[in-house]
């Protein structure tokens, strides 16, 4: 007569949930001390692609220093508090050579972030250099290689009359109807990235200058 082996003791509900419980407390430990050991390197990085853009939308510049903007004026990034970050670029003996700040706007995958060159003396938008993007390769990326795209800058960002806006605003236009330089004429077939790049600097600068180029004086010579 063959005998039935007996059935495993089955878990019980309560010693599942623990399981479970405890492997996703270690797969979140995990994630957050990956991320703590990677946010230097990763801050870093950024760090080094802001230099880099900042002397390619600012060209002959050598040094650069960081300052805050609020509406109370412009203070080196150092002494600490809030405002919108800008990065003061200078010549090798000292002059201005421009000011470069951040911009970002949605494409048509993701946000589209860029930092772009301001000189105060024309009061134009001198160009930009991609930061992020997740853009579709051979379209989206047009605007860091078409010609005719990068062929808009410099840009038109002269503030009107009262101080408190553009005097135009940046707008991304349909594909060869480009009548001001404040517009930017978009690129056929990448349209919604072209738009991003337009609003995100409409969106910066209609924000940022207004309340810079008042204290444009304060940065015009490095100590």
């Amino acid at each position: 007569m063959s005998s039935v082996a007996p059935l495993p003791p089955q878990i019980s509900s309560l010693r599942m949930i623990q399981v479970l419980g405890g492997i996703a407390m270690l797969s979140g430990f995990l994630v957050v001390l990956t991320y703590q050991l990677t946010l230097p390197r990763i801050e870093l990085n950024r760090q080094r692609a802001i230099e880099r853009a900042v002397f390619q939308v600012l060209p002959g510049a050598t040094t650069r220093r960081d300052f805050l903007v609020d509406d109370d004026g412009v203070r080196p990034a150092g002494e600490g508090g809030s405002g919108t970050k800008v990065y003061a670029a200078y010549d090798a003996d000292g002059r201005l050579k421009g000011i470069a700040a951040e911009a970002g706007a949605r494409g048509y995958q993701d946000i589209v972030r860029i930092l772009y060159g301001y000189d105060p003396a024309c009061q134009c938008i001198t160009g930009f250099a991609v930061l992020q993007s997740t853009e579709t390769p051979g379209l989206g990326d047009k605007i860091t290689r078409d010609a005719k795209f990068l062929a808009n800058f410099p840009l038109d960002a002269r503030l009107a009359a009262d101080g408190k806006q553009l005097a135009n605003a940046i707008v991304t236009v349909k594909h060869g109807s480009k009548t001001g330089p404040w517009q930017i004429d978009a690129i056929s077939g990448a349209t919604i990235t072209s738009t991003a790049v337009g609003k995100g600097l409409n969106n910066s600068a209609q924000n940022l200058l207004p309340r810079l180029q008042p204290h444009i004086g304060k940065l015009e010579v490095q100590p």
